[in-house]
């Protein structure tokens, strides 16, 4: 076990779940075994479906692409004319035979600028069309996805790899295309003007293919592991950009640069292997191949001072050699495009083929309209995954009725927030049944699920985008006044209007222009304007000073008014008011009353209060 696999999974240890890191380095081992059986090139099949979609520019793209490589041979044609019958009769026919020349070329460059708007077209078409289709899965994978997966990983795939999915998709496939068009075509005409030289080059051929495709396949592995390496580290950089401030904080600065420069190096590394390797395949073809074609011209010399060809056919053999020369050297230019293309297809399509655990059944049962806002769950029974022998939830059983105001509290790792994610459905428990509105949530579709909720995380993680924005992602559709109004309660409006721009002010990256304060009565906001009948409360005031709590806890009492309300409370203070407090220890329910009652029977609550009373 490596240091930081073991750190990893110490740390799993410690909070009773799966490490992100320890099984990030499994998912990865997996992945290397799955691409070390797969040597072709088979995940670029997941393309056609993309461009099945425009089928009607691929096919313009392909007519352009024949009519490009034909003009091209063409020239060849017009040459020998030229050579053989521009000089019959004192070159009477010489100038229409240039003109010909001429307007060949003329075509071939409207073909060509033609077929580069098609082919680039599709490509580019074909390439959104990826990058909406991943960045929905992305969007639809589950929390325990996450839980093996860093986000820089994540991002990665998204970029880089496709990056290489669309240099492919718009120049080399044209490129590519183009070349082995000619080199057929190149083919066929060569066999009509010299039978007997055409099958000497072909002699030459075999001697191209073995280094073609061996080291093609040397090319592809090694930059499946350039791409693995890099993906590291553009994950570890996006943590320490992150948390840049903690970075600082600790003095790790010089730490986190030499971890970020190994991994680079060691990804430049292998790099540089995967760039000698194709020099190496390169050069064999380039030798091989001209050497080869020398040969064969200077045979065709001796036919025609012998009297077996004309000067003409010689040249448009020589023309027609160089074309077919060039593409078979262009087509193993391309391999390694082709190839460095399949392996990030190939960890695009990891991503596109995983199964979010969480999903809408086939026909998912409707929740019941209007709302009543009642939340129920008997007996459940939860671990996270890759930890079942340390269960979150034993025997859970907790019910909410419509309106009411129910508080959570108990000791860090009793279970409290892992409720609020059974209840918002972003796992499934192993026993026991979750339920909104009489409903099992495994039964409906866990988008209708969520909308009943309206969520104050204790992290309250903002957008980029302005207040406005942020408030209004609870619920795109809220007016300017409903924002307004939603800002005010959350009482955030002072704040905000004092902004530069007041409510289109720009936040930031993740709001960090804000105070922790500011940022947690903006996700009040946020949960305020969504109206659900619903409201999960984690530690919602915990980042506000003595007055502000004051306020914004008016203002939830209020918004409670009309809700049912569930609330993870660390500070007793808080939940003195609720019409029930559920006393969780262990990943049970060990105590359950109003606050007097709790206090009269003692037991953990009592000793909790105590502890927070005596502090204040």
């Amino acid at each position: 076990m490596t240091d930081a696999t073991a750190s990893a999974a110490d740390a799993a240890d410690i909070r009773g779940r799966p490490g992100a890191g320890a099984l990030l380095v499994e998912q990865m081992g997996e992945a290397g075994e799955r691409r070390a059986k797969r040597r072709d090139i088979r995940p670029l099949a997941r393309l056609l479906p993309y461009a099945m979609r425009h089928k009607g520019h691929a096919a313009m793209a392909g007519v352009w692409l024949i009519l490009s490589a034909s003009a091209s041979l063409a020239l060849t044609a017009a040459a020998r004319g030229a050579i053989d019958n521009g000089f019959d009769n004192g070159g009477a026919q010489l100038n229409l035979w240039f003109l010909l020349l001429g307007a060949n070329a003329l075509f071939l460059g409207f073909a060509t600028a033609i077929r580069y708007y098609f082919v680039t077209k599709t490509g580019e078409r074909v390439i959104a069309d990826l990058r909406k289709g991943l960045f929905e899965r992305i969007l639809t994978l589950d929390p325990a996805f996450y839980a093996r997966m860093r986000t820089g990983e994540v991002l990665s795939r998204l970029t880089t790899d496709i990056a290489l999915v669309e240099t492919l998709l718009t120049t080399s496939v044209s490129f590519a295309l183009r070349n082995l068009l000619t080199l057929i075509g190149g083919t066929i005409l060569l066999f009509v003007v010299s039978p007997k030289l055409t099958g000497l080059v072909l002699l030459v051929v075999p001697l191209l293919l073995g280094p073609l495709f061996l080291f093609g396949r040397t090319v592809r592995k090694l930059t499946v592991a350039s791409q693995d390496r890099f993906a590291s580290a553009v994950g570890f950089a996006g943590e320490s950009v992150d948390a840049i401030e903690t970075v600082q904080a600790f003095g790790r600065e010089r730490s986190a640069i030499a971890r970020f420069g190994d991994a680079v190096e060691t990804a430049f590394g292998i790099s540089l292997t995967r760039m000698k390797a194709r020099a190496v395949m390169t050069a064999m073809i380039i030798v091989v191949m001209f050497g080869g074609v020398t040969l064969v011209l200077w045979l065709g010399a001796q036919d025609v001072i012998a009297g077996r060809m004309s000067p003409g056919a010689l040249l448009q053999f020589v023309l027609l050699s160089v074309f077919s020369a060039g593409a078979v050297g262009a087509l193993g230019e391309s391999w390694g495009d082709v190839q460095k293309a399949a392996g990030a297809m190939e960890r695009i399509d990891e991503l596109m083929r995983s199964e979010a655990a969480i999903r809408a059944p086939e026909t998912p049962e409707a929740l019941p309209e209007p709302p009543t806002g009642e939340v129920s769950m008997a007996a459940v029974q939860f671990a996270y995954p890759g930890r079942p022998d340390l269960p979150a939830l034993k025997g859970f059983s907790l019910t909410v009725r419509p309106g009411e105001t129910v508080a959570l509290v108990g000791p860090s790792g009793a279970g409290k927030s892992t409720v609020f994610r059974l209840l918002l459905r972003f796992y499934d428990p192993q026993a026991g049944v979750v339920s909104v509105d009489g409903v099992d949530v495994r039964a409906a579709d866990p988008v209708a699920v969520r909308s009943r909720f309206a969520w104050v995380s204790q992290e309250a993680p903002l957008f980029s985008g302005s207040a406005s924005e942020n408030i209004r992602f609870g619920r795109d559709a809220a007016t300017d006044d409903e924002v307004r109004a939603a800002a005010e309660e959350a009482q955030a409006l002072g704040f905000v209007e004092a902004l530069p721009e007041g409510f289109d002010t720009p936040l930031g990256e993740r709001g960090k222009s804000l105070s922790g304060g500011q940022r947690q009565r903006l996700a009040i906001a946020r949960a305020l304007v969504r109206d659900a009948p619903i409201l999960l409360l984690d530690e919602a005031t915990s980042a506000l000073d003595a007055e502000n709590e004051r306020l914004v806890q008016a203002a939830l009492d209020q918004a409670m008014q009309d809700r049912t309300t569930i609330v993870i409370a660390h500070r007793l203070a808080t939940v003195l008011r609720a019409d029930r407090i559920v006393v969780m220890e262990d990943g049970k329910v060990v105590q359950e009353g109003t606050h007097r009652a709790l206090m009269a029977q003692g037991g953990l609550y009592a000793k909790l209060a105590e502890l927070q009373f005596r502090a204040d």
